[in-house]
């Protein structure tokens, strides 16, 4: 039997960015928060330091800073008809544990979603008429305009590197013209530019396009953020994406938060505690705390007022099913909420290969880049190309890691001497032009709890149901499609195309990217959270991260996964604590 702790006034579940920004927020408020989090403690300079965190075998080929599967683990099938078998290695997507979560191993390519996507069922419907069949493309219930000011405090927490491209509705020349409406500019300029995203912004110019420098979370110069906590330059070392930031130059909780917040009297972290359920009372409409084990597999209950799951996007889903905390979505019938419209992304790529050109990628860093917008959500008419979405195409020099690292041309063999020599003579004279798509939800992607398999806790495992739909493999030929105009605008020696083929693989990488689930809206019979992330069912539960979004749009998550941060916490801090009850009357 679990033990039972003094009540406290908030607990959070998880210790990534949503639950670093929350207990700052919320310790400013005067209240004493609690947060939870499954792995161990991680700071830089303990953690991180340059003389090993630049270590491709311990990183990126051993995962050091993500989950073991060995432990927890999904269970995965492309469709209903399908038995799901359990993810035996990480693969497709990388969930991190230990404090700081994916916040530490990210490229920090930050980006803001468009007005449109946020209107997305509404707003194709108006232009293009019915969505396809079994699309359960939703509204959010929340607008850009909206999210602005809080899109704009996460920037600046983290001391982003951009170019304004609209400016309260003025374009500015150099920023991306796609953009919505910002108040103010970048609190940092943008990065400067190696050879490779150069080139690509001039053959973008050259067909028509407008190229700008991609948001980064890599600092351009040193900053100092609202809270006082310094950041340095980046040095283009190329270790960002699955590795952390020894040189302080890259926003993580580490590096924004955590110097400030882990002083506070008010606040406690437990490491190596892991969230077993949300324990509801005998009406199942308000949360009365949590259970968890810790490292020593004893079971605590945790009394809180307030409790708050910041866990990566599948496993707070996990934990709503687990605890009963809103009705599993059926997908025969199309009804219930919890585990509904779970997204991914859709990527693709063309390798460029260049004879007289040195673009050197191993100078890099995770979001150095060009990009362009003019295919992203509806910046274009979708009219008779049978899909709706889009996303961006750029060209970012991320890393050139030797042992990952070895782009060959078309019709090289796999290994041997001649894929040697190709590996040695392209290193240097290559770069690649991506694609980051959008992926629509659909009735028969969804997240539930598998019936046989379990965690080392005996707890079933949650299970994905996910296949790309044609729309998305329209959309991603598309794209691919510019992107090849482009590649061949750079006069190179030769380019290899990659598109998109098949059905979606769980077992090569591609983004961790993964949202919905848990999504918001303005209806509870199909959104599992109102507009403020407020569980529809347990008015003291909310759930933050990309497990909210309705769909997914064609940019990068953590932009968004801030600012809606920022707007949950606001509205918990100046209306939940004054008046203790539902925000959004059903």
């Amino acid at each position: 039997m679990a033990r039972k702790l003094p009540s406290i006034d908030v607990a959070l579940v998880g210790f990534g960015w949503t639950a670093a920004m929350l207990a700052q927020e919320f310790t400013d408020a005067g209240l004493n928060v609690l947060a939870l989090e499954r792995g161990v403690w991680r700071d830089t300079p303990t953690d991180f330091a340059p003389t090993f965190i630049q270590d491709e075998l311990r990183y990126y080929f051993r995962h050091e800073l993500f989950q073991e599967a060995s432990r927890e683990t999904l269970t995965f099938r492309n469709n209903g008809g399908e038995t799901a078998l359990p993810m035996r290695h990480l693969g497709s997507f990388l969930p991190a544990t230990g404090v700081g979560g994916a916040g530490i191993h990210w490229n920090g390519q930050t980006w803001r979603f468009l007005p449109t996507d946020f209107v997305a069922k509404s707003h194709n419907e108006q232009r293009y008429g019915k969505l396809a069949e079994g699309m359960t493309v939703q509204d959010w219930g929340v607008t850009y305009d909206e999210l602005e000011p809080y899109y704009d405090r996460f920037e600046y927490l983290c001391g982003i590197s951009g170019k304004a491209g609209n400016l309260n509705g003025t374009k500015q020349p150099g920023g991306n013209p796609f953009e919505g409406p910002r108040k103010r500019d970048f609190p940092n300029p943008p990065m400067d530019m190696t050879y490779a995203p150069m080139l690509f912004a001039k053959a973008a110019q050259e067909t028509g396009h407008a190229p700008f420098p991609c948001p980064s979370a890599n600092m351009s110069r040193a900053y100092t953020n609202p809270l006082g906590v310094q950041l340095g330059p980046c040095t283009y070392c190329g270790f960002c994406e699955k590795y952390a930031c020894g040189n302080y130059s890259k926003a993580s909780p580490q590096t924004t938060i955590l110097p400030v917040l882990m002083r506070k009297p008010n606040f406690e972290l437990r490491t190596q505690c892991e969230v077993l359920k949300v324990n509801l009372d005998n009406t199942g409409k308000k949360a009365t705390g949590i259970t968890y084990v810790d490292a020593q597999g004893e079971e605590w209950e945790q009394p809180a007022d307030l409790v708050i799951l910041c866990a990566f996007a599948l496993h707070n889903v996990r934990l709503m099913l687990l605890s009963g905390l809103g009705q599993p979505y059926d997908p025969e019938t199309n009804t219930g909420v919890v585990g509904r419209n779970y997204a991914y992304q859709i990527t693709s790529a063309v390798d460029v290969f260049f004879d007289d050109k040195l673009t050197n990628t191993f100078i890099g860093a995770g979001s150095l880049g060009m990009g362009i917008d003019e295919y992203n959500g509806d910046n274009f008419d979708h009219t008779g190309l049978g899909f709706i979405g889009g996303g961006y195409i750029a060209l970012w020099t991320t890393n050139g890691r030797p042992i990952e690292t070895h782009p060959v041309p078309e019709g090289t063999p796999k290994w041997g001497s001649k894929w040697k020599k190709a590996v040695v003579d392209n290193y240097l004279k290559q770069c690649s032009i991506s694609t980051h798509g959008a992926v629509m939800s659909h009735r028969g992607n969804y997240l539930d709890l598998d019936p046989f398999y379990r965690d080392v806790h005996g707890r079933p495992l949650v299970r994905m149901t996910f296949d790309f739909t044609d729309n998305e493999h329209r959309m991603s030929d598309y794209l691919t499609d510019r992107a090849a105009e482009i590649a061949r605008a750079m006069q190179p020696r030769e380019i290899k195309v990659s598109r998109r083929k098949g059905s979606y693989s769980i077992v090569p990488y591609q983004t961790t990217h993964n949202t919905g689930g848990a999504i918001m809206g303005d209806d509870p019979k199909t959104s599992a959270v109102n507009r403020y992330l407020q569980s529809w069912q347990a008015h003291n539960v909310f759930v933050m991260g990309a497990c909210a979004f309705p769909q997914n749009p064609g940019y990068n998550p953590t932009g968004t996964v801030g600012a809606l941060t920022y707007w949950a916490a606001d509205a918990i801090r100046n209306q939940y604590l004054k008046s203790p009850g539902p925000l959004v009357q059903a």
